[in-house]
């Protein structure tokens, strides 16, 4: 996972093997420290525009679902990426407020 993001990082061609990658591991991978960290990664270091970034929203979501927490920097990230979608859609697309929306219900940050 860690190998493929990071090449994904790199180099966009890989973005769907790292897309596939970070969705399975947000709805099926128990380590929900490692996963959120990687969340994280992606969403701070992916480049504008990149369908990795709103992903990494969504997929914050997921973690909140699954787990009923995430890290107060998480959470920070969520709500970041989701005003970048709000603001340009170009930047970050609308997966990013769908993941916040995820982050808020189950979270109870209403």
């Amino acid at each position: 996972m860690v190998e493929t993001l990071e090449r994904a990082l790199h180099d966009r061609s890989h973005e769907g093997e790292a897309a596939d990658i970070l969705v399975g591991s947000a709805l099926n991978d128990d380590d929900r420290e490692f996963v959120e960290r990687w969340c994280m990664e992606v969403g701070m270091r992916a480049v504008p525009g990149s369908p990795l970034l709103g992903l990494a929203g969504l997929c914050l979501g997921h973690i909140a679902r699954r787990f009923g927490h995430l890290s107060d920097e998480a959470l920070a990230l969520a709500e970041s990426l989701a005003a970048r979608a709000e603001a340009d859609p170009a930047n970050v697309d609308g997966r990013a407020l769908d993941g916040y929306d995820d982050v808020r219900g189950f979270l109870r940050l209403w």
